[in-house]
């Protein structure tokens, strides 16, 4: 079995939803969601990013955007910016959960390649721990205070404006061209976590947010659960022009596995087989090179294909690649290796 490293999942979230108690939800598995320690071990997943996420309240019109995103087109407004206070207490709980898990013995939360290599040998799940819209960093002290807690990756924006930038809004078709990039205070960010040497991750960031990161760090650019526009008119995926940008950094974009986003109609439904998956590997390949594209799942955080239902049949989705052609190196770079290179590249500069 070919090993699986992610990009992302909001395992955490699910946790917390589901107030339940966390180990019992890993170490056995409850039937729900898309990931426990069952899974992963059976699909060969050793380890991801796990995202520390903070909700927007419900639509005060009672809008159900989710049965609009069924039926494109579609736009969906940005969400309004959530309290900073509320979010930090909230990814506070989240990072407890993981630290449950990690007292637990079958997890490690990792800070650097050596230390998840360590637990893929050791028989562990190598997390690291990420921030999906930094709506828990109040100012530039608090990224530090999280950075001794472990934070080793960030997204400065969900899709909503916060403080640091503003996000994409969940459309089809769409472009991810809309509204103004960073903040002045996004900007600082950016070159502090180059400093400290946190990855900085452009998913649901806009085109003039790209843009300014680009401008500023000089690590190498990454979208860690992203796919391609040219396959998929999504403003949550990259264009041509944005995959030119993180290619010439030697960058890497993890394809993202949500419906939306990789099929070609924009339907937030379930699809069968893997064909959309690999159009848009084979595009992002064409675009980055062999080395620059890898996986990030965003399971437990979006409607999943019917054939790839959960960690567990990450399995079909490598054999898949295989049917498609690919050969077994290329199938291991996707799979992990690509994202151990971009981790020692951009956190050991």
């Amino acid at each position: 079995m070919i090993p699986v490293f992610d990009g992302h999942n909001d395992f955490l979230q699910r946790l917390l939803s589901e107030g339940a108690d966390p180990l019992a939800i890993w170490v056995e598995g409850d039937g729900s969601g898309h990931i426990d320690l069952p899974r992963l071990r059976q699909g060969g997943m050793f380890g991801g990013f796990f995202a520390l996420w903070a909700p927007s309240p419900p639509d005060p019109d009672g809008i159900d955007w989710q049965e609009q995103q069924e039926r494109p087109p579609y736009a969906v407004p940005l969400a309004e910016p959530i309290d900073t206070d509320a979010a930090t207490a909230h990814m506070l709980r989240l990072t407890a959960k993981l630290t449950a898990l990690e007292r637990h013995g079958s997890l490690s939360i990792c800070r650097n390649v050596d230390e998840i290599l360590a637990a893929k040998e050791e028989g562990r799940i190598a997390a690291i721990l990420h921030m999906e819209g930094v709506e828990g960093i109040a100012d530039l002290d608090m990224l530090h205070l999280w950075h001794r807690m472990g934070l080793r990756s960030l997204g400065p924006v969900w899709s909503r404006r916060n403080d640091y930038g503003f996000g994409v809004p969940f459309e089809f078709p769409g472009s991810p061209d809309s509204g103004p990039g960073l903040t002045d205070a996004g900007k600082d960010l950016i070159a502090e976590c180059d400093r400290l040497r946190i990855l900085v991750d452009l998913a649901h960031l806009n085109a003039k947010g790209v843009e300014d990161v680009a401008r500023i760090s000089n690590a190498p650019l990454v979208s860690t659960h992203s796919g391609a526009h040219a396959v998929s008119a999504s403003t949550r995926n990259l264009t041509d022009a944005q995959l030119e940008v993180i290619a010439g950094t030697d960058g890497l974009v993890g394809l993202n596995f949500a419906a939306g986003f990789i099929r070609e109609d924009g339907c937030r439904l379930p699809f069968d087989g893997f064909d959309p998956y690999l159009r848009h590997l084979d595009h992002l390949i064409d675009r980055l090179g062999e080395n620059g594209v890898a996986l990030g799942s965003d399971f437990d955080g979006a409607q999943m294909p019917h054939d790839l239902s959960d960690a567990a049949a990450l399995p079909a989705l490598i054999s898949a690649m295989r049917a498609h052609g690919y050969g077994e190196m290329l199938i291991e770079k996707i799979a992990w290796r690509n994202w151990m290179d971009l981790l020692r590249r951009s956190w050991e500069r």
